[in-house]
């Protein structure tokens, strides 16, 4: 398929190259901007706004990189710039007063044989370790995948990979903990 819009791109059929790249990419573009926004309301508004700066952007697509890649980078810069426009969020403890019901008032997603409510714990992440864990597990992305769209050093997605799995591990631990002091 990128091939068929490359081709639509380079003939400057614009309107046919969008057209065929929307459905092949608006649901990627969607789950990318739920990973970093971390917030599915956001998340469902930004696809609209990305596709009309991919179409704005379609005549100066160059072929450089490949489609999907010149598609994430649109993605994440309009993702970075929705997180400037609302403030960064900032990171909360996992001991915070009315965090765990409001975690668990959102609906929850469970690994059903460790019991363990995985995105309940994965929300209260810093959000660079939240970006990197989503990317890595939820889209499936490679090490160099993950660091070439959030544009940091393949050293620093290994470190917040392996710090994020490590405050998951504590955060599952210290439930449990509480449960069974319950």
């Amino acid at each position: 398929m990128e091939q068929e819009i490359r081709a639509c791109l380079y003939q400057k059929r614009y309107q046919e190259a969008f057209e065929r790249l929307l459905p092949e990419f608006q649901n990627k573009v969607f789950r990318l901007a739920y990973a970093m926004l971390g917030d599915a309301a956001l998340a469902e508004d930004m696809p609209q706004e990305i596709f009309v700066r991919i179409w704005k952007a379609l005549p100066g697509y160059r072929g450089q990189s490949s489609l999907s890649t010149w598609i994430y980078a649109i993605t994440r810069n309009a993702c970075l710039t929705a997180l400037k426009a609302i403030g960064a969020k900032r990171e909360v403890s996992m001991e915070a007063p009315g965090v765990a019901r409001a975690v668990e008032s959102r609906g929850t997603v469970s690994v059903p044989r460790a019991g363990v409510d995985v995105l309940r714990f994965l929300d209260q992440l810093p959000e660079k370790h939240q970006q990197v864990m989503r990317l890595y597990y939820m889209e499936e992305k490679s090490y160099e995948e993950v660091a070439r769209l959030l544009e940091w050093p393949m050293g620093t997605v290994k470190t917040y990979l392996h710090r994020a799995r490590k405050e998951l591990a504590e955060a599952v631990a210290r439930s449990k903990m509480k449960k069974g002091t319950r």
